[in-house]
């Protein structure tokens, strides 16, 4: 379940960059969230898992994060394509170690600063930062935001970890995101073709709510380290995946790149859950 929801986000990323062509970015970050709260809230409703009482704060905190997390991916993925965008954005959990050694006094071991440092180093790479004359500041501005926000994300979301089920958490914070979207962009149906309609669907249901479903279920049966662990193959499933049904090829420096960043995160996932073993990891954007 674990591995299908990673692929599925991965995927998700290919078909929203493509629906770009017809759609603003901007609009489709709030049909991704609408929908998904749609069926989060639903399913929550119906297993009962709808009380959010004394977290209201963090949820809202929780919905912008969201929101503010989903804009930046879409606009660092427009700007730079996906494999680079999707690797700007894995920078997250490096700046969550970071935010536990210097906010929260935690003991981060050296293994971890290695990894961020290859992660770094790997996003360079994956970016082409050496080539100034082709690098789009704005969509590396915007992959730097969606790993800010994202890591915002991961510490919220492990802060309601300990107080609520994931699958709450989830439909709260989409509820929350679309509601701020709502408030933020007017609602408007799309003058689009009926191949677009689909990607804006698959973004909102199979891009989104079921792999954070799938991902709530797999945390039955592993771990949150090793759900975190494998959740690690999304950069490498989007470049992919963006390579064959887009065209948009690597060169040989940018899939080192992409190896250096995924194996960082790896190490990254395993040695946070080890520092702080009671703390649940929560679900990848």
């Amino acid at each position: 379940m674990a591995i299908v929801a990673a692929v599925l986000f991965g995927v998700s990323g290919v078909v929203a960059a493509d629906a770009f062509e017809s759609v603003d970015p901007v609009v489709v970050a709030q049909y991704r969230s609408i929908g998904a709260a749609v069926i989060l809230v639903g399913v929550a409703y119906a297993r009962r898992q709808t009380r959010t009482a004394g977290m209201r704060f963090d949820l809202v905190l929780m919905g912008g994060l969201l929101a503010g997390v989903t804009i930046t991916y879409y606009w660092a993925i427009d700007r730079l394509g996906v494999g680079p965008g999707v690797t700007l954005q894995f920078l997250g959990p490096s700046l969550v170690l970071v935010w536990m050694r210097v906010v929260q006094r935690r003991t981060v071991p050296a293994a971890a600063w290695m990894a961020a440092g290859a992660a770094v180093a790997g996003t360079a790479l994956m970016t082409r930062a050496w080539d100034l004359d082709g690098l789009d500041p704005i969509g590396v501005l915007a992959g730097l935001g969606a790993a800010a926000t994202f890591a915002g994300y991961l510490i919220v979301g492990e802060r309601l970890g300990r107080r609520a089920p994931g699958l709450t958490i989830a439909a709260a914070g989409f509820a929350v995101s679309a509601l701020l979207w709502v408030l933020a962009v007017p609602v408007s149906i799309p003058d689009v073709s009926g191949t677009v309609w689909a990607q804006l669907i698959w973004v909102a249901v199979g891009g989104t709510a079921a792999p954070f479903l799938l991902e709530i279920a797999a945390l039955r049966h592993a771990d949150p380290g090793r759900v975190g662990v494998i959740a690690t193959a999304e950069p490498v499933v989007a470049a992919g995946v963006a390579w064959v049904a887009l065209g948009q090829a690597l060169i040989a420096a940018q899939v080192v790149g992409g190896i250096l960043v995924v194996a960082a995160i790896a190490i990254i996932q395993q040695v946070t859950h080890a520092v702080a073993p009671d703390a649940p990891t929560p679900q990848v954007v």
